[in-house]
């Protein structure tokens, strides 16, 4: 895997077109979730964005947020992986890249995440707890996890 965590401003046109196409194919289309992918965040100082390569094909991408945006906390969203590079491990290898990113921009921040719910036990894994009720995000199931950074 290659990765690269850069800012909006710093994305090719070619990267940027893929980063979008993969988030739309994942949560529009595959998900069958009509909502609004482009929400303003992508473009907010501060933000950035971690898009991973296998032999040239961009397979997973995260959007890293500073405190304020999403939460009160630094976020993670965004998460997603191309459906026909799942089940090797590919996930938790972005999760863990995109939690490491967060700790070099804003170290000993807390990270606040809407996760779907039946992700739940996947953050987990990464040191993420619930933190909130379920409720309803573009009529999918989610919950808030926070994973405590600070000492």
């Amino acid at each position: 895997m290659q990765w690269k965590c850069v800012k909006f401003a710093e994305l090719s046109p070619l990267e940027l077109y893929q980063l979008l196409r993969l988030r739309v194919d994942v949560f529009v289309v595959e998900q069958t979730c009509p909502y609004p992918e482009l929400d303003g965040k992508d473009i907010l100082a501060g933000v950035y964005h971690l898009i991973g390569y296998q032999e040239n094909e961009l397979v997973a991408c995260a959007r890293l947020l500073p405190q304020g945006v999403s939460f009160s906390e630094v976020s993670i969203g965004r998460v997603a992986t191309n459906k026909n590079h799942r089940g090797a491990g590919l996930g938790h290898q972005l999760l863990q890249t995109a939690i490491e990113s967060c700790l070099t921009y804003w170290p000993n921040c807390d990270i606040t995440i809407g996760a779907q719910s039946h992700l739940e036990a996947y953050y987990q894994q990464h040191g993420f707890k619930k933190a909130s009720e379920e409720y309803l995000e573009d009529d999918i199931p989610h919950i808030d996890m926070t994973r405590k950074n600070k000492d």
